[in-house]
């Protein structure tokens, strides 16, 4: 089941549903139980795989390639400038980046019209979509517009 909690936009005053998490991330070792379960390896072997995979897919996206993981998707890098953009391509350096980020697009699949026809990720017709009430979060400004933290709710774990 998702969740959602109704967000006052301050920039046209209109209502929206707005996503939310709960609970604690999931781990690690979690995500290396249901692989086990799910698959011929054990739990040790899966946890070892998922630890490891953050640092090899970095090594290949910091060789300049985008790593493809079917039923995932692909993760690519992207550079992080400091907004001073420079008057002639011959200024252009790489001292102007300053850091890096990762994107992620969801692996998907289309119809001979182009049309995006799944989200290997997002089986919507599996996602069941109920708005976590106020209480439960200790939120109580979810109806009146107000910016409560929703009890860690609105944390982006990636960043």
């Amino acid at each position: 089941m998702a969740f959602f909690k109704r967000k006052k936009q301050p920039i046209n005053g209109l209502w929206y549903p707005q996503s939310v998490t709960v609970g604690k991330p999931v781990t690690t070792d979690q995500i290396a139980t249901k692989l086990a379960f799910v698959s011929t390896v054990t739990p040790g072997d899966a946890f070892a795989i998922v630890k490891n995979l953050g640092g090899v897919l970095g090594d290949y996206m910091a060789d300049g390639r985008t790593v493809k993981l079917d039923g995932v998707g692909t993760f690519y890098y992207t550079a992080a400038t400091n907004k001073n953009g420079v008057a002639s391509s011959k200024e252009v350096s790489a001292k102007q980046i300053k850091g890096i980020r990762v994107r992620f697009i969801p692996e998907v699949h289309r119809n001979v019209s182009s049309q995006v026809t799944t989200r290997s990720m997002v089986n919507e017709s599996n996602v069941f979509w109920e708005e976590l009430q106020a209480a439960s979060t200790g939120d109580s400004s979810s109806e009146e517009g107000g910016s409560g933290s929703g009890g860690g709710l609105d944390e982006n774990p990636l960043g």
